[in-house]
């Protein structure tokens, strides 16, 4: 059958060797397959790792270096369950692994081995174990749940698979066993269901098994089915079989009929059996797969058989479902992931024709909607309809293959049926049948609507649009209006009838949902109408849908300033507030005027409202000036201060701190400059010194940088306040280095009388002037002496600060400085007080009480200094006996002891603390045997050398030596340079090394004596040492020295020895005297110690007698000795002759060795050919071994090939120069080691093409590959290198150093490769090592490529940078330069492109936009003189107001004269000098830049400036505009006086308005009058007298409402009143009346009540009873 045809499509989805997966690893036990979506590879070598391979992906696969047992990959997520035997145990340690988050998710130790484990769902995993199965649930902390127990029929199995159907209630676990012994080749197995419901277990026989839910008609619910494939023999029959059985069947319910089949297995795969079961709910398919390679497809409803192909040459060992598509994945041992699906264009006619059964094609065409059965459905349609069979038609149009029955024609053929009585009419049997089936389409849903509008039940045409039962179309929608609105807006929607959708939301009022509505589906609609309507009624709704218009993408379709007129037309100042702060949330600049008009608004109406709103920030293109005035008028003082620009305005301002929040005021001084700051920080302090001190000084804190420290102080001192300078200085003190600074802090600390911030500071500054901080504070004299004491400390003035206070008579503070602050330098008071004379009693004190605190060498020197070292005896003794192990103590002890000659030879051997060389310097001219015992004790050999040498104590120099054993030491006086040297020697022979008892010394003194090269001398001690009678006459070592030192010096003595000593190494001392020539003494060591053998190769070598070796070999009868004079004597035919004599008396394997050796020697290979092959008892390794040894290669080789040493042999071939045989006996030694010599000895022959065959088998090994690399590479072949390893690129062991070794290869010999080597191999290669053989061999542009695989982006933009010919390319520089990780590397980067790159530099900064520092490449370009090369970089990041990128652009539109874009540079962006601007154009040749000056200096509030610059260029309206925004009344005065001088009557009258709120009206008056211009004037009077008369009227109408609410209130208190009269006299007489109105309670038990108290006429109020009140306590 052609595969096109075939009913299942298989295909090779991936192989698993092609994405590097060794195939040693293709196993059951290595690769897991959980699901379609990832498959798991566990890799033990080269090292232990895991694979995960994303079917998504399969071509990247992630690779983690992982140890463990077994993997599994989650089936939905990147989860990995690992297992693990612990070492030593057979217990496991399971983990689960989140890959994604890098996180473990749980972890659980198994007390016994899983033997299997698999995801039977995404949250849970099973567990096998012997005896047990265990469920494991990822969520939650819960440990493994133990399932049930394993039945016998599983003992011993290997089990295979684990599965529980959808609803978890039924599980299966399946395994194998070996097979019966009638036929083993097949394998059994067993299977074991468990029902968790009942809690009980049955063991069958299966291979294979799966789970299945089927729905039988008439049962709504699905039923469980298993489905279980067996093979098995009985009595030699083998019966194979497919079963499908429902599990839990439903009482009362139809049950699924127990369905069997025969699975048919072909001759060839008598002994193959299923191994796998997946399950195709997408069509109803069972697969069963064998492990061969069959696949079985049967009918999940009647078993039928379907399809029988084999799918795979190669055994399958691992299946999953693939459940998107209908089929399922296979692995073979080959590594093939097939993917097996249903052709669903040919399997349904495949049924009805190749298998002709009709009723299983329909069925599956149905059940799968596939083509291929149309005509058949037809056909069998109009039969039952022919037969009345309606309700089966229906349900077969219904179920019909892609609708193939769902048309107009069914639906007119049952109208057209008659309806019987009683009966339900066809077409409504039609139509419910397709309501349980699904969904009807938009015919359906409209005829069926129709039938239920018409019988006006509305309720089922809800319940079916909630079930999505019927597809919505405009004319059901049109249909359905008729009865319900809603549900016909509904049914709108979902058929996207947009303009009726609208109608129905318009009829509703719902607008907001027009709008978005509208913008879902595109649609225009009248938003002014709809807002005009919804304003009307709903203000706030209003609000919400002019919002909503806003934000409506391409802007908002109604002008934003009509907006906020319909709001102010109709007084909704909150709501137009509202609106406009969203808007304008933006900043824009076209929005300066709504963002004025909001301002104003709220200023006059709620000024709160409008000082949240500045206080927010949120606008900067509003009139400045305008919105000052208003906030001052309002009295938002501090807004007011930050609008306005002029001096004389915040000076006015200002001085109102009563109602300033202080912080707010010192934050303003922040933005004013240094000269107006210093100028009102002086007002404040003349208005108020003492209130306003505290915010000067905190202003002066936070701006110290920029108002100048020096200033802040002038000040301060300007006022003479210290406390202000104290309180300053003190926050600038802990970041100034100014000595200065720190000095006046000090001295305001001492004058305000903060002694401890004096002490503070003069302890922890290291910035003041000392000398003159202690000068002043000496002079001072404060009370306290600690500030002066920490300065004299820190900085060395003790003796200074001893003598003041000592003179001051503060004693106090002197014990204190020595006892607490610094015992250290209590020597340097010491010195002081004896100095200044003090009494001795108080010095002693002092330096008790210190004591061991007290440093001792520091105040012994101090002392020594002035002759009163006895001075410290009680100190120095009070120490001592506390435990004092200070040397310091004891030296000083030591030479007071030496002084006073106190027995100081037991002071010197028995005080272990003190310095030897201090004490023994301090003896050396008291008494110089007393120095070398100080010396000997602390081993001071330089000192005690030289006091010996200059003293003649040789004989104790000599014990020294001696008794140090010491070879520097030794070195020193052997020196021949030493004069004393002969007397040293003379005393060591003589005296001191005959009185030594201790091995070591001697061997010591000899050792030195052969250093020093002095053998005579030497041999003159060792005879006395060794030959007479003393301890050390049997010493071995002495007895080897006395000989080769005679050898050396003396060989006349040397066979006196050798008769005379008997314990010395005779092998050593043999070989040294032959290599000295003294044969005979060599001779007779050698035989003195039976050394047969070297005794006669001296015979035969040295001294050439054969005739005594002969004699020599008779007399010791040895064959060594024999093979040896043989070998020299050329006797080997005899020594034949005579071992087969011997051979025939005894079989010893010396003799059969040296028999074939002799045969070797005398060349007969045919002898040893033929003796080798008869019965011997040769040792032929050895004899091997020691032809090769010598030489004697053919008859090695006879030897090694005989007994199969393939090695050895490989090695003599290689010798004997037989390339070709040595490869072979190499590939059949398999060695490493034998490869490569045979490798490198056909590398120097030249043989490259067995040099070949041999690498290939050393490459695959890491550790061998370098050293054939460098071998090949010494000798220059490296063509043929490079050849080696691309053949090793297609081995099966090729590793990653193979590819990374052929890189370097390339890199230096072959670089046009490189690059395509690289990239085809990237994931291979060690990057690192390749790395660095690119940067040896200078291959930028593979070094960059190789930097950017390895993420190491710095190094990759260096590189470029660097090197850019080669390396540079525009679009990959960018994508690397914003990865790199050195900020630097960006500003060197713009460096570079500067200097090579200018054209694309604007590219490169926009790329760097957010990462850079604006202002440091405006630098950066200014310096470099091409700033305007980067105008379009900032133009794009102006918008960050940085003053360095607004200062360029301003400097470049001023030279290109663009006063447009200058203009709204400033108004955008205030960040920049604006004075510095406005000087710079304010005298340029364009009008327009002159006026963008003025603007300037009105923006920075120099409005007499700007005003200036307008009148001079006779911008009038620009000045009045000014006069008015300033708010200053004199400018605006000289202003009008201005325009009469100059005869400008119109602008008078103008400027009367423009100015209106600044011009008092007596003043316009009185110059309108003087200067006859009072018809200029009257509009101006009129407006005037209109406001005033207004605001009268409004005073008199509050006046009037006023009265009238007295009035009223007076008229209710006295109806109040009144009301409680009347209740009092209601109420029965024995009762008190209820309290009045401001009276206490009831008194004395009665109704009495005090009077109310009396005021007025000077006299105090009365208390009750008429006391006057008590004060309180």
């Amino acid at each position: 059958m052609a595969a096109a045809n075939a009913p299942i499509t298989m295909k090779e989805a991936l192989t698993l060797p092609s994405i590097g997966i060794n195939p040693q690893f293709i196993t059951f036990t290595n690769v897991t397959m959980e699901s379609d979506n990832y498959i798991c590879i566990r890799e033990t070598a080269p090292q232990n790792s895991v694979v995960i391979v994303d079917m998504n992906m399969p071509m990247q696969p992630l690779r983690r270096p992982i140890t463990a047992d077994s993997a599994l990959m989650n089936p939905n997520s990147r989860i990995l369950a690992l297992k693990a035997q612990l070492p030593g145990t057979t217990q496991d340690h399971l983990q689960i692994f989140n890959i994604e988050q890098k996180t473990k998710i749980k972890s659980h130790q198994m007390p016994e081995q899983v033997v299997f484990w698999k995801w039977i769902t995404p949250k849970m995993l099973g567990l096998v174990t012997q005896t047990a199965v265990y469920h494991w649930s990822i969520e939650g902390d819960s440990e493994p749940v133990k399932m049930f127990e394993r039945t016998a029929n599983l003992a011993n199995n290997q089990i295979i698979n684990y599965r529980c159907d959808p609803t978890e209630k039924w599980l299966v676990l399946i395994g194998i066993a070996p097979g019966s012994s009638e036929r083993p080749q097949l394998v059994k197995g067993n299977m074991q269901l468990f029902s968790m419901d009942q809690q009980r277990s049955q063991a069958l026989e299966a291979h294979a098994a799966s789970f299945a839910s089927f729905k039988v008609p008439g049962n709504e619910n699905p039923s469980i089915l298993i489905c279980f494939a067996s093979k098995s023999t009985n009595s030699g029959q083998i019966t194979s079989k497919l079963h499908v059985i429902e599990l839990g069947a439903q009482p009362g319910r139809p049950a699924f009929t127990k369905k069997q089949a025969d699975l048919f297995f072909p001759p060839d795969f008598a002994d193959d059996f299923p191994v796998a079961m997946q399950m195709s709910h997408k069509y109803g398919l069972i697969f069963v797969i064998t492990k061969l390679g069959l696949l079985f497809v049967y009918d999940l409803e009647t078993a039928t058989a379907v399809y029988r192909n084999r799918i795979s040459p190669d055994p399958i060992f691992l299946t999953t479902e693939a459940s998107s598509i209908g089929g399922f994945y296979a692995i073979n041992r080959r590594g093939q992931i097939l993917l097996a699906t249903v052709n669903e264009a040919t399997i349904v006619p495949f049924v009805s024709g190749q298998l002709n059964n009709l009723e299983l094609a329909v069925n599956l065409a149905k059940r799968g909607n596939l083509p291929g059965a149309e005509n058949l459905v037809v056909q069998r349609f109009q039969e039952l309809f022919a037969q009345t069979k309606y309700k089966e038609a229906a349900e077969l149009a219904a179920e019909s293959p892609q609708g193939i029955l769902r048309t107009p024609d069914t639906v007119a053929k049952f109208q057209s049926v008659p309806v019987q009585a009683g009966q339900t009419p066809p077409l409504l049997q039609y139509f419910g049948t397709l309501l349980t089936r699904g969904k009807l389409n938009a015919f359906e849903s409209l005829e069926l609507s129709r039938l239920v509008v018409n019988q006006n039940k509305k309720n089922l045409l809800e319940n079916w649009l909630a079930e999505d039962k019927l597809e919505c179309s405009e004319e059901l929608g049109d249909l359905v209006k008729t009865v319900d609105n809603d549900l016909a807006l509904k049914i709108y929607i979902k058929a996207r009838a947009t303009p009726k959708v609208v109608a129905a939301f318009a009829e509703r009022r719902e607008f907001d949902k027009i709008l978005i509505y509208s913008k879902q589906v595109g649609y225009t609609p009248d938003y002014l109408f709809l807002l005009q309507t919804i304003l009307r009624s709903d203000p706030q709704g209003a609000v919400n849908f002019a919002l909503m218009m806003s934000q409506m993408e391409g802007g908002c379709p109604v002008d934003y300033n009509t907006i906020t007129d319909l709001f102010l037309q109709r007084n909704l100042i909150r709501e137009a507030t509202a609106f406009l702060l969203d808007v304008l949330k933006p900043n824009l600049p076209e929005h300066g005027y709504l963002q004025t008009k909001v301002l104003e608004i709220n200023l006059v109406t709620f000024p709160n409202v409008a000082d949240a709103i500045l206080a927010n920030g949120m606008f900067s293109h509003y009139d400045r000036p305008r919105i000052a005035q208003l906030c001052e008028k309002a009295g938002l003082y501090i807004r007011a201060l930050q609008h306005y620009t002029e001096l004389p305005d915040i000076k006015r301002v200002i001085v109102n701190t009563h109602a300033i929040e202080p912080q707010s005021l010192v934050e303003f001084f922040g933005t004013l400059s240094k000269e107006w700051a210093l100028e009102c920080m002086k007002d404040l302090l003349v208005v108020n010194l003492r209130g306003n001190l505290q915010i000067i000084v905190q202003a002066a804190k936070e701006y110290s940088e920029q108002l100048g420290v020096e200033a802040c102080i002038k000040l301060f001192e300007q006022f003479k306040s210290y406390e202000g300078l104290y309180f300053f200085l003190g926050s600038y003190l802990s970041s100034s280095e100014d000595p200065d600074i720190h000095f006046k802090y000090i001295e305001a600390a001492a004058k305000t009388g903060q002694i401890k911030e004096v002490e503070r500071v003069t302890r922890e500054s290291n910035f003041y002037d000392a000398e003159k901080t202690k000068n002043f504070l000496m002079e001072a004299k404060l009370p306290d002496a600690r500030p002066l004491i920490n300065v004299c400390d820190r900085f060395g003035f003790v003796p200074d600060l001893t003598h003041y206070l000592y003179t001051s008579n503060m004693l106090r503070y002197i014990e204190g400085y020595v006892q607490k602050v610094n015992p250290g330098n209590a020597p340097l008071v010491v010195g002081q007080l004896l100095d200044d004379e003090c009494p001795e009693d108080f010095i002693k004190g002092l330096i008790l009480s210190v004591r061991s605190l007290l440093p001792v060498e520091p105040l012994v020197e101090e002392c020594e200094k002035r002759n009163r070292l006895r001075l410290l005896t009680q100190f120095l003794e009070h120490l001592v006996s506390e435990g004092s192990q200070d040397v310091h103590v004891h030296n000083a002890l030591g030479k007071i002891i030496i002084d006073s000659n106190n027995n100081p030879e037991h002071f010197l051997t028995t005080n272990p603390y003190y310095d030897s060389r201090v004490v023994g310097k301090y003896c050396e001219k008291r008494d110089p045997t007393l120095a070398v015992v100080a010396y000997r004790r602390g081993q001071c050999d330089d000192e005690l050398i030289n006091v010996t040498n200059k003293n003649s104590l040789f004989k104790l120099q000599a014990r020294y030596v001696v008794e140090r054993m010491d070879a520097d030491l030794w070195e020193n006086v052997l020196n021949p340079d030493n004069e004393y040297r002969r007397q040293l020697i003379d005393q060591v022979v003589s005296t001191a090394l005959p009185e030594s008892k201790s091995p070591e010394q001697v061997s010591a003194t000899v050792k030195a004596f052969m250093t020093a090269d002095l053998p005579h001398e030497l041999i003159e001690l060792l005879e006395k040492i060794v030959l007479q009678n003393s301890a050390f006459s049997g010493n071995f070592n002495l007895q080897n020295l006395l000989i080769l030192t005679a050898i050396k010096a003396d060989p006349s003595r040397v066979m006196d020895y050798i008769n005379r000593l008997d314990n010395f190494d005779g092998p050593a001392v043999g070989e040294v005297a032959v290599e000295a020539q003294l044969y005979e003494e060599a001779f007779a060591i050698f035989k003195k110690f039976n050394l047969n053998v070297q005794a006669v190769n001296v015979l035969l070598e040295n001294i050439q007698s054969i005739d005594r070796a002969v004699e020599f070999a008779f007399r010791v009868e040895e064959d060594a000795v024999w093979s040896q004079a043989a070998e020299n004597a050329n006797v080997y035919h005899d020594l034949v002759r005579y071992l087969l004599m011997v051979r025939q008396k005894a079989k010893e394997p010396k003799v059969d060795s040296e028999l074939i050796y002799a045969y070797a020697k005398i060349d007969r290979l045919g002898d040893i050919e033929e003796f080798i092959l008869i019965p011997n008892v040769a040792n032929l390794q050895n004899v091997g071994d020691r032809l090769y040894d010598d030489a004697l290669y053919e008859a090695a080789k006879i030897i090694f090939a005989f007994i199969s040493n393939w090695a050895k042999l490989a090695s003599t071939l290689v010798k004997l120069r037989q390339f070709q045989g040595a490869v072979d006996a190499a590939r059949k030694a398999n060695s490493s080691k034998t490869w490569k010599e045979v490798c490198f000895a056909c590398v120097d022959a030249d043989e490259f093409r067995l040099a070949q065959i041999c690498g290939l088998n050393i490459i695959i090994q890491v550790d061998d590959l370098e050293e054939v690399s460098e071998y090949y590479q010494n000798r220059g072949c490296f063509n043929e290198l490079i050849s080696l390893m691309e053949s090793g690129l297609g081995l099966e062991r090729a590793h990653m150093g193979i590819f990374t070794e052929l890189g370097v290869l390339y890199a230096r010999y072959r670089p046009e490769k490189l690059m395509e080597h690289i990239k085809l191999f990237s994931t291979r290669l060690n990057i690192p090592k390749l790395i660095r053989a690119c940067d040896e061999q200078q291959h930028w542009k593979e070094l960059t490529y190789l930097y950017i695989q390895y993420d190491e982006f710095d190094n990759a933009a260096t590189t470029i940078m660097n090197h850019s010919p080669e390396a540079w390319d525009h679009m990959q520089f960018k994508d690397v330069v914003v990865k790199v990780a050195n900020v630097e590397l960006y500003y060197k980067a713009v460096h570079f492109y500067l200097q090579e790159h200018p054209d694309l530099i604007n590219d490169l900064l926009n790329v760097l936009a957010l990462r850079v520092d604006h202002a440091r490449v405006v630098d950066i370009m200014r310096k470099a003189g091409h700033l305007r090369l980067v105008k379009p970089y900032m133009v794009a990041v102006q918008s960050n107001n940085v003053a360095a990128v607004n200062e360029a652009l301003n400097e470049i539109y001023v030279e290109e004269e663009d006063y447009d874009r200058l203009r709204e540079s400033i108004d955008m962006h205030d960040n920049f000098d604006q004075i510095g601007l406005a000087q710079k154009v304010e005298k340029h040749e364009l009008l327009e830049m002159r006026r963008v000056a003025t603007y300037i200096y009105k923006k920075a509030g120099r409005w007499k400036q700007s005003i200036a610059l307008s009148k001079k260029d006779n911008l009038y309206k620009d000045a009045m505009e000014t006069c008015s925004q300033s708010g200053d009344r004199e400018l605006s005065e000289e202003l009008l006086v201005y325009f009469i001088e100059q005869g400008k009557k119109e602008c008078f009258a103008s400027c009367l308005f423009v100015c209106y709120d600044l011009i008092r009206p007596d003043v316009a008056l009185e110059l309108a009058w003087m200067n006859n211009m009072i018809d200029f004037a009257l509009p101006y009077l009129l407006q005037f007298i209109r406001e005033y008369t207004s605001k009268v009227d409004e005073l008199v109408k509050d006046k009037l409402e006023a009265v009238i609410e007295v009035k009223a209130k007076e008229k209710e208190e006295k109806e109040m009143v009144a009301q409680q009269n009347m209740y009092a006299q209601l109420l029965p007489l024995a009762l008190p009346a209820p309290p009045m109105p401001g009276m206490g309670g009831g008194g004395m038990g009665g109704g009495f009540a005090p009077p109310p108290p009396m005021g007025g006429m000077g006299m105090p109020p009365m208390g009750a009873f008429g006391m006057p009140p008590m004060g309180s306590y």
